[in-house]
């Protein structure tokens, strides 16, 4: 399991440069403020860009919770290769880079490396996040629920696209 994380964290550390490099113009605005304690909880993937580091994933799920030292721990868990395939987790914390406003992030699964984690709009009841990075090189369609409605989903990619992300690089989970 330490090899799988090892080789989890080396290939997300390797895309930082690609990151820069697809950079396009101005960065993405975050939309709304985020309270922590309600964005906290188990968010189900409904959409995401394809990267190495979740190669083979399906079925996946992050849980966010609120740590006594003022960061938040992260536990990514997905299926490898089928939704009813072997689990493996990654376990991670973030920090707010951008407080009173909560919607900047940055995210660490290895040490002293960390990834921008921002969330770039909401639903008002915490029923749905969009969050991305300020090169648009990431891309996460987030729901509370494990499978949404094909207008659901069309709804975030829509949202998704207004905010400048490339829709048909989206690898979807089945609508």
């Amino acid at each position: 399991m330490r090899q799988l994380l090892f080789a989890f964290t080396l290939l997300y550390v390797a895309s930082f440069p690609l990151q820069l490099a697809a950079q396009t113009g101005a960065a993405p605005e975050t939309a709304k403020p985020v309270d922590l304690k309600r964005y906290a909880g188990r968010w189900y993937e409904q959409g995401r860009y394809e990267m190495r580091f979740q190669a083979g994933c399906e079925a996946v799920t992050a849980d966010y919770a609120a740590r006594g030292d003022g960061t938040i721990s992260v536990i990514n868990t997905c299926r490898q290769d089928a939704v009813d395939g072997p689990s493996r987790s990654v376990t991670g914390t973030a920090r707010v880079v951008d407080a009173p406003k909560n919607t900047k992030l940055r995210v660490s699964f290895f040490g002293p490396f960390e990834g921008d984690y921002w969330i770039l709009d909401r639903a008002p009841d915490y029923s749905w996040a969009i969050i991305g990075d300020g090169s648009r090189s990431y891309l996460w369609l987030l729901t509370r629920r494990q499978r949404s409605t094909e207008s659901e989903y069309r709804r975030l990619a829509a949202r998704a696209a207004a905010l400048g992300y490339d829709t048909a690089k989206i690898r979807s989970e089945e609508h």
